[in-house]
């Protein structure tokens, strides 16, 4: 159930960030909602995470896919193109977590 917390905590924070662009700088409402009620959503998730999982690690996994997935979401909406550094720095973060889920001793089964 942790890793489900996880999952939702860093789509809803990928949204709610996604939605403050279209917000306006919180001129528009149904932007505006979506950016609060995504991150109360993402900050509660995580902390039903943070029973389980250390805050380093949770936070390490959260920030890291979330800029994968927000880097994403840039592109699909708003035709936001990373160049090849920040690609490749992205793998590496991607790279980074799958090393710390593999690997490390601290990340329960």
């Amino acid at each position: 159930m942790t890793y489900l917390y996880l999952a939702v905590a860093i789509v809803a924070e990928v949204v709610a960030t996604s939605a403050l662009k279209a917000s306006e700088e919180f001129t528009r409402l149904w932007p505006t909602l979506v950016v609060v009620v995504g991150y109360a959503l993402s900050f509660y998730c995580l902390t039903l995470v943070l029973r389980t999982l250390p805050i380093g690690l949770t936070y390490a996994v959260w920030s890291g896919l979330g800029i994968v997935l927000l880097s994403i979401s840039g592109i699909v909406l708003y035709r936001e193109l990373p160049d090849l550094p920040a690609i490749l720095g992205m793998g590496l973060i991607v790279i980074g977590v799958v090393i710390i889920k593999v690997f490390s001793r601290t990340v329960p089964g």
